[in-house]
């Protein structure tokens, strides 16, 4: 079920179709590959509104609108059971939500001072180090050269003036995050019924930014119009490209949807030169091309041993 399924298809009150219903028969009309890449498309366009949003606001105050905007939405559709939860299960989800915060802070600060297919390439480097750590097989180092090497290739090595050692870290700080959000996301998926365990852990990742959301941006999160683009921004890269990639996982294999998310890196490089005008040099296509290159082949490698 997605965040958008209802068991009742009709709206009792009108004798209409629901939203949520109308919505997941036009996704069922879309192939699943299509789907995953509406979800990355989505997720990076997203991305690319909330940079654009840095002129008015820092980071982390995007993060907060972002952040709150997927909490209530996700709140509203999947409200989360709380009664009855063992400690275990609190802090499983009080982990999750606290690194979802956290992921989403250093990704934005990421954000701020690289481009954006950098900034993705080098924060993928998380879930591609999840899937080579449970692999544990030879050619495990060739992915872990092709990543490597894509990262010494973004390495402002003196004549780079597009790329800085901060954001670098900030991305890798990301990734690193991202390896423990799907970790969590596991565990909460085990303990969570449905969607609620990701509705929990944005609620409490919701909590976490405000403090530092409302310092930093202070009456400027009261404009109607940054707060309209931000329920944007929530939408974009929360609720719509994980309802569409729930919907293709119900549909495909589990490999093909990793190979199809492999290319997140690229799209977002596109999407950066389309929206934000973000030209790269040949060296950091380069650099782009070898992580989804060690992406892909580590996704194909976990296929072989299924």
């Amino acid at each position: 079920m997605t965040a958008f399924a209802l068991d009742d298809p009709l709206d009792r009150g009108s004798g209409l179709p629901r939203p949520g219903s109308l919505l997941r028969t036009a996704a069922d009309s879309v192939p699943p590959p299509g789907l995953v890449l509406l979800a990355i498309v989505s997720v990076q366009l997203g991305a690319g509104f909330a940079k654009e949003l840095f002129a008015a606001l820092p980071p982390s105050a995007v993060v907060f609108l972002r952040i709150g905007a997927g909490a209530l939405i996700m709140g509203a559709l999947v409200r989360p059971r709380l009664k009855g939860l063992a400690w275990r299960d609190w802090a499983v989800g009080i982990g999750f939500g606290v690194t979802l915060a956290v992921m989403n802070l250093t990704f934005y600060e990421a954000l701020a001072r690289l481009p954006m297919g950098i900034a993705v390439a080098i924060e993928f480097l998380g879930p591609l180090g999840v899937a080579v750590a449970a692999s544990r097989r030879r050619i495990d180092l060739l992915w872990i050269g092709l990543a490597g090497a894509g990262v010494v290739l973004f390495a402002p090595w003196g004549q780079s003036a597009s790329v800085s050692w901060i954001g670098i870290a900030f991305a890798m700080a990301a990734g690193a995050c991202w390896a423990g959000y799907i970790l969590l996301s596991a565990a909460a998926g085990q303990r969570f019924p449905g969607t609620s365990g990701l509705s929990f852990a944005m609620i409490v990742s919701a909590v976490v930014i405000a403090p530092v959301g409302v310092a930093t941006g202070g009456a400027d999160l009261l404009q109607p119009e940054l707060l309209l683009i931000g329920l944007g921004v929530g939408l974009l890269s929360s609720v719509i490209p994980y309802s569409l990639e729930l919907q293709a996982l119900r549909r495909m294999p589990k490999h093909v949807f990793g190979i199809l998310m492999s290319l997140e890196p690229a799209v977002a490089a596109l999407i950066g030169v389309l929206l934000l005008h973000e030209f790269l040099q040949v060296q950091q296509w380069a650099a782009i091309i070898c992580i989804v290159a060690a992406s892909l082949g580590s996704t194909r490698l976990s296929r072989r041993k299924e």
